[in-house]
């Protein structure tokens, strides 16, 4: 986890709901150079000193520090595709996703100016924890994960899909990327691909679905991006939604100033953000 001010967060892991380590004594941040060197498996000498801490107030940020990029697969569930009207992807769908867009899984979401149709995904993230290229084979995807968490793939439809161009410039408003509350590393999981995940606004359930119902999963998705591009640690993917958002709903429903978010998967945590107006 990270926690404190924005821009001023400081590295711990947490033990439970009530307690953390602060390991900031063995790295400033959970960072590229963190995941690169292999930072996690250092944190386990410093948890065995313990000094165990109890949470006060403190503000939870994002768990990983501003990535390199921020890659996220579309239409990666099927009844998803289906409730936007659009066919089930041959191989992922991808697009970017401003690094900025990255804030903590209880912060504001602010809605940009000139937009109309704000709307909610509630997603796996993956984080990258070495550098890769060119994986031979998906499973050798497994050993480029350092772990998991509960993303929010705020969109701008109207930006995304009546404007032209890429998808990017409705996905990378300000703060259209809470994240957290922590990172899960892989042994933790019993199963990635069999998480449950949810979604409410305003307190009616919005979202159900499951990580097994994914078109790509995980190591799949992590394979195919590798054939393209290299990864860096601390990268960030989104791995797409289950259906329920804004959308697909008959009438179609959109986020407005006030209107509260509340998601979460199951062993990742979970996050509550308010809607707020544009600047």
């Amino acid at each position: 986890m990270r926690i404190g001010a924005p821009g001023a967060e400081k590295p711990v892991v947490r033990v439970d709901d009530t307690h953390y380590i602060d390991v900031s004594d063995v790295t400033p941040d959970f960072d590229e150079r963190f995941f690169g060197s292999g930072g996690v498996a250092l944190l386990a000498d410093r948890i065995r000193q313990g000094d165990v801490r109890e949470f006060g107030d403190e503000r939870i940020g994002a768990p990983i520090a501003r990535p390199h990029q921020i890659l996220c697969i579309g239409l990666n569930y099927s009844d998803h595709a289906a409730e936007t009207g659009q066919a089930v992807p041959d191989e992922p769908i991808l697009f970017t996703k401003s690094p900025n867009t990255l804030v903590g899984p209880n912060d504001d979401v602010r809605i940009p100016r000139g937009a109309t149709k704000t709307d909610w995904e509630v997603e796996l993230g993956i984080v990258i924890g070495r550098r890769t290229a060119y994986l031979d084979s998906v499973d050798e995807a497994r050993a480029a994960i350092a772990g998991y968490l509960v993303v929010n793939d705020v969109s701008e439809r109207a930006f995304q899909m009546e404007r032209g161009g890429q998808w990017s410039k409705g996905k990378s408003a300000e703060t259209f990327n809470p994240a957290g509350p922590w990172l899960v590393t892989p042994d933790e999981i019993a199963d990635v691909n069999d998480l449950d995940m949810w979604l409410d606004v305003n307190g009616v359930r919005r979202q159900t679905g499951n990580t097994k119902t994914m078109i790509f999963d995980p190591y799949v998705i992590v394979h195919h991006l590798s054939q393209f591009m290299v990864l860096e640690p601390g990268d960030l993917i989104n791995t797409g939604t289950p259906p329920g958002v804004g959308m697909g709903l008959r009438p179609q429903v959109w986020l407005q100033p006030g209107d509260v978010m509340e998601l979460g998967i199951d062993g990742l945590g979970t996050q509550r953000q308010r809607v707020v107006g544009p600047r």
